[in-house]
């Protein structure tokens, strides 16, 4: 029985490790030249304007293709938990080449999703979005302070300044 469950643990670990896909999703974009301090900037500025728009709060993280900072910004009134957060959801979505979403999405369904919960550092709540220039992945962002629908539309806005 013993050896049984060492198996099973095994199998589930295994399994824990294989890529999250959809099949919208395909095979996930390769890595290309990581994203500049400018560049950084533009973004997070374009998912701020966003956010004052809506009054919403937000703490915004711009991350290279390795998930490293380049670039944070918190507006006045967020709320502190957001920092680590908005920085998490950046680097889940640079790390794992995919939204955060995507791990929002597969965890809600159930069944194999629940094997996410095993992924070190996979985020599964919408607002973190890879940063996408000539196909290919250059960084990340990460909104966090209102409802993951919220974070989603603040992080696309910043996103949407690289297409």
């Amino acid at each position: 029985m013993k050896h049984i469950s060492i198996v099973v643990c095994a199998l589930l670990a295994a399994g824990a490790l294989m890529p999250v896909r959809t099949a919208a999703q395909g095979q996930p974009n390769m890595y290309g030249p990581t994203i500049t301090a400018d560049q950084a900037k533009t973004v997070a500025a374009a998912a701020v304007a966003e956010a004052k728009k809506h009054q919403w709060t937000m703490a915004v993280a711009i991350v290279d293709t390795a998930g490293d900072l380049v670039y944070f910004e918190k507006m006045d009134n967020t709320q502190v938990g957001s920092v680590d957060v908005a920085i998490a959801k950046a680097r889940s979505s640079a790390r794992f080449k995919r939204p955060t979403k995507a791990f929002q999405d597969a965890l809600a369904a159930g069944g194999e999703g629940w094997r996410i919960l095993s992924l070190e550092g996979a985020v599964a709540v919408e607002g973190g979005l890879p940063l996408i220039v000539g196909g290919k992945i250059v960084g990340a962002i990460g909104a966090s302070g209102g409802a993951a629908q919220q974070d989603g539309v603040t992080a696309a806005a910043g996103a949407a300044t690289l297409k």
